[in-house]
């Protein structure tokens, strides 16, 4: 039987809330001053400090602004360095716009040929609400980003720089969402009304069209060739070009993406350590690799994170960014907000259940540049590039709790001679799949 609030029982409540004397403090501080502020940890300056046993050369901190593609700007700040080393560059930007543009007409092509295959499927079954939740977002897995660079290479900012729709995107997702659902549903009506699929191929290859034809108004259309010039750390003028963004990508970067894996720790009883996982209907290009992940301890994201950076190289990483998060030091602490304190309540849950639960899931993509390490080679602290421009943190530079990793960080991506024997060949196995709305394949879903 349902029980309703009395003013019997809210008297009592009352009552109870004026005995506490602590309670009316914490009550005039976070009211007059907010709750982040009125929990901020006085010590936590002193804790987390700035300075790392392990240290790795960036550039200069980049801005996403309004927009949804940390995963592009942090797997672009990796990408970078390479090119940054060889062309002995003190700092550079790749385009942020130019994989934009082409990561939304491959989901654009990505959500038709899932209408096409979904075409028996109920309207209202959870799978094409799914879908036509959001068609075209900002949001992405290092998978698919590998994917866009596979066929499309990379460019220098300047030869695609940013434009209004690139910075701001919501303008732009609103339009390109309004086609998608009326296409979804031009094809389902099509289809009902006995069209055969040939038939509805046509239609969906002009309706591509329309897509390219308002990203082009919109983002600028893509170089095809373009030309490099700077100047490197001794001042010597450099110039490249003209050049391909494919042939750019491969002589100045020259990863071979195939070689670099995401592993994951998600500690929920449906996904045993030591498997390969997919996430299904995840996916920007057609013709890409599906996403796949590797689920370890957390302990195991640390060990190859370190190891990766170590030999040189930063590590891309995905996360929950708002949880215990100081947006103006910068520092994702545990400790940095002493908020069961200032509410006389606990917050207990553990890491598989707030992602069963619906309380934590991957939000936001960065980079790794450093670590501090104990002098029993134990990490305690990690420095974090950001793409939120200089303003917050260290001129944009964040720092992260190891306890805060081990809640919060859910993806890295390392190169694959890092993992063991028995790591390698979980992660080429089979892959389990998992469904399109998983926690794990939340990244690629922000809005």
């Amino acid at each position: 039987m349902e029980v309703a609030i009395t003013s019997e029982l809210l008297t009592g409540f009352s009552a109870r809330f004026d005995e506490n004397q602590v309670a009316q403090v914490a009550m005039n501080a976070a009211v007059k001053n907010g709750i982040s502020a009125a929990a901020t940890d006085y010590a936590g300056a002193r804790r987390m400090r700035y300075d790392f046993s392990l240290q790795l050369e960036a550039g200069e901190v980049t801005d996403q602004k309004r927009s949804g593609r940390c995963w592009m700007f942090a797997a672009l700040n990796t990408m970078r360095l390479e090119v940054m080393q060889k062309l002995n560059l003190k700092t550079m930007e790749l385009s942020q716009s130019y994989p934009l543009f082409y990561d939304k007409l491959e989901k654009a092509n990505y959500f038709l040929e899932s209408i096409l295959s979904t075409l028996d499927e109920p309207l209202s079954g959870r799978l094409v609400s799914h879908l036509l939740s959001a068609p075209v977002q900002d949001g992405g897995q290092w998978d698919m980003f590998a994917g866009l660079v596979r066929k499309y290479g990379v460019v220098p900012k300047d030869a695609m720089p940013e434009s209004f729709s690139s910075s701001a995107t919501a303008e732009l997702n609103r339009y390109l969402t309004l086609k998608l659902r009326g296409f979804a549903c031009t094809l389902r009506e099509a289809h009902g009304a006995g069209a055969p699929l040939g038939e509805l191929r046509g239609m969906k290859e002009e309706m591509l069209y329309t897509i390219y034809h308002m990203l082009c108004v919109a983002l600028g259309k893509p170089p095809e060739t373009f030309v490099y010039e700077t100047r490197d750390k001794d001042n010597k003028f450099l110039r490249i070009g003209p050049i391909t963004p494919q042939d750019f990508y491969r002589e100045y970067v020259g990863w071979e993406l195939s070689d670099y894996v995401s592993v994951i720790n998600a500690p929920t009883a449906d996904k045993p350590y030591g498997r390969s996982y997919t996430v299904t209907y995840l996916g920007s290009a057609v013709d890409g690799a599906p996403v796949r992940y590797l689920n370890l301890p957390v302990e195991g994201l640390k060990r190859l994170a370190i190891a990766q950076m170590q030999d040189g190289h930063a590590v891309w990483f995905g996360c929950d960014v708002g949880q215990w998060l100081n947006r103006t030091t910068g520092a994702m602490d545990l400790d940095g907000f002493a908020l069961e304190n200032l509410f006389s309540t606990r917050f207990p849950m553990t890491k598989a259940q707030r992602l069963d639960y619906g309380e934590s899931l991957m939000t936001h993509a960065m980079v790794f540049t450093g670590v501090n390490l104990t002098e029993d080679g134990v990490p305690d602290r990690w420095r974090v590039e950001n793409s939120w421009g200089a303003k917050s943190g260290e001129k944009g530079v964040y720092i992260m709790s190891d306890d805060w990793f081990s809640q919060f960080t859910y993806q890295v991506v390392v190169h694959k001679k890092y993992l063991s024997q028995e790591e390698l060949f979980a992660y080429e196995s089979e892959p389990i799949p998992l469904p399109p709305w998983d926690p794990m394949g939340a990244l690629a879903w922000m809005r």
